[in-house]
């Protein structure tokens, strides 16, 4: 064989090699600071009250998400976030007409991640516990006037988990399940419990600075 023949074979690497070795140049160590900007859907149960049953329909959700590297090994990393949802809108379903037409919503938590690492796909957990704001409509389902208070503040309690996908360096991609645990909004209405809001979503990731 010659020196040409072997030079040409040993440059006949499958097509599915060479994918991977592209896709994985990209791929850097964990870094200290990330930020995540995900649009997803926010929705609740329908609940049980004294004129009929009453939910809150579902609706957007902005989020963006900020988490600092507090620990962590070759294998999973802790960290501490700060997580901001806002929903612009969500209306109101009851045969109660005189309940509140519509709400939004503001959600400020910050908790921890425990997140596992691998070379590409890093799946994660999170808890946390923070701030609920509810706004009312000024008017009822019926068009009424609404006598409920504009402004709810609550207490929150978050829990979810999703999974990173790295795609270049700093860049990933990323997909979550969120369940945000709250006491009720201004219904108008009087119903049993407290406000479950569990939020699908998916964006991307930005990461950096380097570890401590």
């Amino acid at each position: 064989m010659t020196a040409l023949s072997k030079k040409v074979r040993s440059v006949r690497t499958p097509a599915w090699r060479l994918a991977i070795a592209l896709l994985t140049m990209g791929v850097a160590p964990a870094q200290k600071h990330e930020i995540g900007l995900t649009l997803g859907r926010i929705s609740g149960p329908t609940r049980d009250g004294a004129a009929g049953a009453l939910s809150l329909e579902s609706g957007t959700a902005l989020q963006a998400n900020y988490g600092r590297r507090l620990a962590g090994s070759e294998r999973f990393s802790l960290a501490a976030e700060v997580h901001l949802l806002a929903n612009p809108q969500r209306k109101v379903a009851s045969p109660n007409s005189g309940a509140t037409r519509d709400v939004a919503t503001l959600y400020l938590v910050p908790g921890l991640r425990l997140k596992l690492r691998g070379r590409r796909v890093a799946p994660y957990a999170a808890i946390g516990a923070g701030y609920a704001l509810y706004e009312q409509s000024l008017t009822q389902i019926d068009g009424s006037p609404n006598a409920a208070p504009r402004h709810i503040h609550r207490g929150a309690f978050a829990f979810g988990g999703g999974v990173d996908l790295s795609v270049w360096r700093w860049l990933g991609l990323r997909g979550e399940v969120r369940d945000f645990y709250t006491g009720n909004p201004a219904f108008n209405a009087p119903v049993s419990g407290g406000q479950h809001n569990v939020v699908v979503g998916g964006g991307f990731v930005l990461s950096f600075g380097k570890r401590d």
